[in-house]
């Protein structure tokens, strides 16, 4: 596919050409493996942060307070929180573990579906905990519309916005 100036795309998960940039198919999996990893430090952080978080709520007075719903949603969010962490630090181990067997290419591929794989169970997390902090909170008949509205937020950011600017700016061959 290409761009609308008739460049070949390039990202993570495009086949881009040898040619686009002049790389060779090593010089373009380091570039692709450099750009990766900087995205997921961002999103490992934010990860981390908030399950570190999550890990002490259990610990503090307040918890035996909760309902049973609420312990339940607690629950759910600790384990969305701790299988987001093991995605967005999955592409660290991909790498270290098939470092130097050649096939960096294919590392990037799966790291990049990992992180993929790791901001969706982000997502889930951040709605989780939201949910759970906005009903000890807040009224009860105005939380879904406020966790509604921050996930459609979300899903803004996160996915449309990528989706749409890739469709609006490649085209089919």
């Amino acid at each position: 596919m290409n761009t609308s100036d008739g460049k070949p795309r390039d990202g993570a998960g495009a086949e881009d050409t040898a040619d686009d940039r002049r790389e060779t198919e090593s010089e373009r999996a380091d570039r692709r493996w450099t750009e990766l990893i900087q995205e997921v430090r961002v999103a490992q952080t934010g990860v981390q942060i908030l399950f570190g978080f999550l890990l002490t709520v259990v610990f503090t007075p307040r918890y035996a307070e909760l309902g049973d719903t609420d312990q339940k949603i607690y629950v759910v969010t600790v384990i969305l929180g701790s299988t987001a962490t093991g995605a967005l630090i999955g592409p660290v181990s991909f790498h270290r573990i098939v470092s130097g067997r050649q096939i960096k290419p294919q590392a990037v591929v799966w790291a990049s579906r990992l992180t993929l794989a790791g901001l969706v169970l982000l997502l889930g997390t951040s709605t989780a905990a939201l949910l759970l902090v906005l009903r000890v909170a807040t009224d009860d008949t105005v939380v879904p519309w406020l966790v509604a509205g921050v996930v459609a937020w979300y899903l803004l950011c996160w996915f449309v916005l990528p989706a749409w600017a890739r469709y609006r700016h490649t085209s089919a061959d």
